[in-house]
């Protein structure tokens, strides 16, 4: 999957493009529009937390680090174990899955507070009215969704596509 970014001037042109878009097979899911706080956005599919924030990076970032400290733990603890004990495979990956949800829940904490980055660099956009539509399509259908909308609405501006799309988002 792909996200296209598009600026939208209004919530009318934008409820266009989404009626359009559902027209040409884009799953509602798979729409998110970005607007300034306080804009009334109808039955436009608002981005969650999970597109507006640094959510998706977070999590990804904290279960590869605590993946990786849970199994150096256990390397650890396989070499050098405790008095009387014998581990052996099961708590090398005992560890390295509590490191991994240990770390994907912490760095989700953070990352739930943080702006998305790419999303940041429309801000003064959003701040002025306009609202940021990201659709995610299937990377065969990229040009065909971008032709679609630039051809039926000239006031939208393509923004570009982001090259790899979290498969949970």
């Amino acid at each position: 999957m792909r996200r296209i970014y598009f600026l939208v001037p209004t919530v009318a042109a934008a409820q266009d493009i989404v009626d359009e878009l559902l027209l040409a097979h884009v799953e509602q899911e798979h729409i998110h529009v970005v607007a300034r706080e306080g804009t009334a956005l109808a039955d436009l599919p608002a981005a969650s937390l999970a597109q507006s924030s640094d959510l998706i990076p977070a999590l990804q970032r904290g279960v590869a680090a605590g993946g990786l400290a849970g199994l150096l733990a256990g390397l650890l603890a396989i070499t050098f174990p405790p008095a009387g004990l014998v581990l052996g495979g099961g708590a090398l990956l005992g560890l390295t899955a509590f490191g991994a949800g240990f770390g994907a829940w912490m760095s989700g904490m953070v990352g739930v507070d943080l702006p998305n980055t790419r999303i940041e660099a429309y801000e003064k956009a959003i701040a002025d009215g306009q609202l940021l539509m990201m659709v995610d399509v299937p990377r065969l259908q990229v040009e065909a969704v971008e032709a679609l909308v630039l051809r039926r609405h000239p006031e939208a501006e393509l923004e570009g596509v982001d090259p790899n799309t979290p498969m949970f988002p």
